[in-house]
């Protein structure tokens, strides 16, 4: 019976419905002088967001703050059982001198093993499990420290059958990590690679979704790397090409300006209100929708064993 890890308990797929798969909800950058617009560190905040995204129609979001980023599990599940959100949490790590700590000196294996904790146990004692796998590489390269988190992942999934979420810097280095993830055995269904939007290259964007894998669109709002009209287009044209069921939506608002609750914005309405009827306007159908929406984060999510 196929279940998806929430920090509330497992719960069936059909439960999920309208689901972003890479948000910020409870962390921070651990480095220091970090950007303090990066610190996310209100419940109350997160509580607001999430029942405006409840309003809007969204049910369960990723919450994309491993280790490295300052997760809190604890927290996570005040949140979710306030607003009504089922939460999943991630095991993992972002990339570079965030992970390094984690990850210097010890083999796939070694690191691998937390992992598997975090989802078979539980994280830190808590018996709050991760439901996701994360990993990334910097930009324009995979660091050996990056290399031993990736084949962790993988070594990860097969004990737990946990989908893999990547992070990509600047959307690069996809191809690598697919490559990597495939190569250590890991079937390209369970992966994600995300912000992919974050290099808008159509012929880059059909030669990793020929792979197989999911194709992260979740820069939505952020005009400074590219147009939303560009992430339209591109988002319409793979349906078109048959790639419908490999593309997943979200907004990564890791930032106090990226929220309403904090007094910026656009939140999480944005996607659900602005992007959809945007979506549909272009040709997509309700069924396209339902597919980005709530399919294919339900077959990611989901944990068959």
């Amino acid at each position: 019976m196929a279940y998806v890890r929430t920090v509330c308990g497992d719960i069936d797929p059909a439960q999920l419905g309208a689901t972003y798969l890479h948000e910020h909800l409870i962390g921070a950058s651990l480095q220091p002088g970090s950007d303090p617009d990066l610190t996310l560190d209100s419940e109350a905040a997160a509580i607001k967001e999430l029942r405006h995204f409840v309003s809007a129609g969204g049910r369960a979001m990723v919450e994309m703050s491993p280790q490295d980023y300052g997760r809190d599990v604890r927290a996570l599940k005040r949140v979710s059982e306030a607003s009504d959100v089922h939460i999943i949490t991630v095991s993992g790590f972002i990339k570079g001198a965030s992970l390094n700590p984690f990850v210097e000196g010890r083999t796939p294996q070694q690191v691998a093993d937390d992992l598997i904790r975090d989802v078979c146990d539980g994280v830190d004692g808590t018996g709050i499990r991760a439901g996701v796998l994360k990993a990334g590489s910097s930009k324009n390269k995979i660091t050996p420290n990056e290399e031993t988190a990736l084949k962790a992942v993988a070594i990860a999934y097969h004990e737990t059958g946990a989908a893999i979420s990547t992070h990509t810097e600047a959307g690069t280095m996809a191809l690598e990590q697919v490559a990597l993830l495939k190569d250590a055995g890991v079937p390209a269904e369970r992966i994600l690679i995300g912000h992919m939007d974050r290099l808008m290259d159509w012929e880059y964007h059909v030669a990793v979704a020929n792979t197989g894998v999911t194709l992260g669109y979740d820069q939505f709002a952020k005009e400074k790397y590219y147009p939303d009209s560009q992430r339209i287009e591109f988002i319409v044209r793979l349906t078109q090409a048959g790639f419908r069921d490999q593309i997943a939506l979200s907004g990564d608002m890791a930032r106090k300006s990226y929220l309403t609750s904090y007094g910026g914005g656009p939140g999480f309405t944005y996607i659900l209100w602005r992007v959809l009827p945007w979506l549909r306007e272009e040709g997509l159908t309700d069924d396209d929708i339902d597919a980005l929406m709530v399919r294919t984060p339900a077959r990611l999510l989901s944990i068959d064993r």
